[in-house]
């Protein structure tokens, strides 16, 4: 039990820690920016596996809403569930789970192609459904100008689902006892 405890505790930091890499934000994308805390959340499914790995996602959320600024450019209170990225946020959770859910269900596979199909499905797929809704409700786009709005963050999150995927691998390899 401590040891899952201290994981998630671990992974939870890890989104943090990534929300210190400057945020970049693109004007045309409905004021939604680019972030790396997505490969946290990544990782997160990939290494803790479902439950654990939303568990950890959820620890980190409930940090930023009680007023920490540990979103992408020093962001936190309840004030980013009415955001722009409200939906990705929300939707944080959900796509650690299904990544974790995914690799599981990969895990006979070709570990580097699983931890990269699961993190698009998770991490991309299931994630920008939540956030395509989130900013068309927030901004009031129509759902086509939201995804059309989006898709500029794609190649960026496939690019971290091939870091994840890689660095799953290699821990997996290193310390087997260390991944779900």
């Amino acid at each position: 039990m401590e040891k899952t405890v201290a994981r998630i505790a671990l992974f939870a930091a890890l989104i943090a820690a990534l929300g210190l890499v400057p945020q970049i934000v693109l004007p045309f994308a409905g004021g939604v920016p680019i972030t790396a805390q997505t490969l946290g959340v990544m990782l997160a499914g990939l290494m803790l596996g479902p439950w654990r790995g939303a568990g950890a996602v959820l620890v980190f959320m409930a940090v930023v809403a009680m007023g920490a600024p540990l979103l992408a450019g020093g962001r936190g209170g309840l004030g980013v569930f009415a955001g722009p990225t409200v939906g990705f946020f929300v939707g944080w959770p959900v796509a650690a789970a299904v990544i974790g859910l995914v690799n599981r269900a990969m895990r006979h596979q070709a570990p580097l192609l699983g931890g990269i199909a699961a993190s698009m499905l998770g991490g991309i797929v299931v994630l920008y459904i939540f956030g395509i809704i989130g900013l068309a409700m927030i901004t009031q786009m129509d759902l086509v100008a939201a995804t059309v709005a989006v898709l500029i963050f794609i190649p960026g999150d496939i690019l971290k689902a091939v870091i994840a995927a890689f660095i799953a691998r290699e821990v997996r390899r290193a310390r087997p006892d260390l991944v779900d």
